[in-house]
């Protein structure tokens, strides 16, 4: 069993997510965090072994965002395929806005370091 205990989610996370949604006074027990546990793993198993088959049949060796979302709504999740898909775009549309800022900060202090330098 340490085998296979080593490849499900930390139930310490697990149980974090958990609480999240629930009342401040709401307990949760060790086996409901670990049925959660089981669950949540296996679903990202499930989904991301969908993903990696489709990558496979495309000879590709990395499996990306669009995959995973092909894979929900392959297997029937397109709700979450799309709320997944959104959210994707926002993150690759936040990154390249963050990056395009880094690129600025440096070639500003390029340009002052080159004035102080001259």
């Amino acid at each position: 069993m340490g085998d296979e205990h080593d490849k499900l989610l930390p139930v310490a996370n697990v149980g974090r997510i958990m609480k999240r949604v629930l009342p401040p006074t709401a307990k949760i027990s060790k086996e409901a965090k670990e049925t959660i546990q089981e669950c949540a793993t296996e679903f990202i198993s499930f989904v991301t072994g969908e993903a990696s088959d489709k990558c496979q049949k495309e000879n590709r060796k990395t499996v990306n965002g669009d995959d995973i979302c092909w894979a929900l709504g392959s297997l029937g999740f397109d709700d979450y395929s799309q709320a997944i898909g959104r959210y994707l775009h926002k993150h690759r549309e936040f990154e390249r806005e963050r990056a395009s800022a880094k690129l600025a900060v440096s070639s500003q202090n390029n340009n002052i370091e080159e004035e102080t330098n001259a």
